[in-house]
Parts: C-alpha cells; structure tokens; sequence
C-alpha cells in the first residue's frame, strides 16, 4: 500500500464539522440551518446563508471537509 498525504491526514466527523460550521456562521453574521429531511439517507443539507451543501454521516477526509466549505462559501 502506498502512503499518500491523503491517506495521513486526520479525518474529521460529521458532528466535529457541524459544530465549527456553525460557529463560523455566527462570527461571520451568516445564519446557520441543518434539513435532516432534505438529505437522503444519513445526508444532511447544510444551509449558510444563501448557499447550501449536502454532508454525509460518518467520517470525513480533509478533502470532503474544504468541498463542502467550498460549496458554502467559506473558503
């Protein structure tokens, strides 16, 4: 097995991101809004603002994490 970055970096659940999306929506003025039923399955749609992303349950790689922020448009 090759060892990539990728596979070394840390990962991240879903809650641990949930909790800093949400505060980051607060410094920022933004508002913050999980649809439990929006997601299909164990998804949840995440909304900031006017933007939105769909974050899966489990584990996430740092990969996963900056699509998301991307898609919400944090970073």
């Amino acid at each position: 097995m090759v060892i990539t970055p990728i596979t070394k970096a840390p990962t991240m659940k879903r809650e641990q991101l949930l909790r800093a999306l949400r505060k980051e929506a607060k410094t920022k003025g933004l508002t913050f809004r999980i649809d439990r039923a929006a997601g299909k399955g164990s998804h949840y749609r995440v909304h900031i603002g006017n933007r939105f992303a769909t974050v899966q349950s489990g584990e996430l790689t740092p990969l996963m994490v900056r699509t998301i922020r991307k898609q919400l448009g944090l970073e």
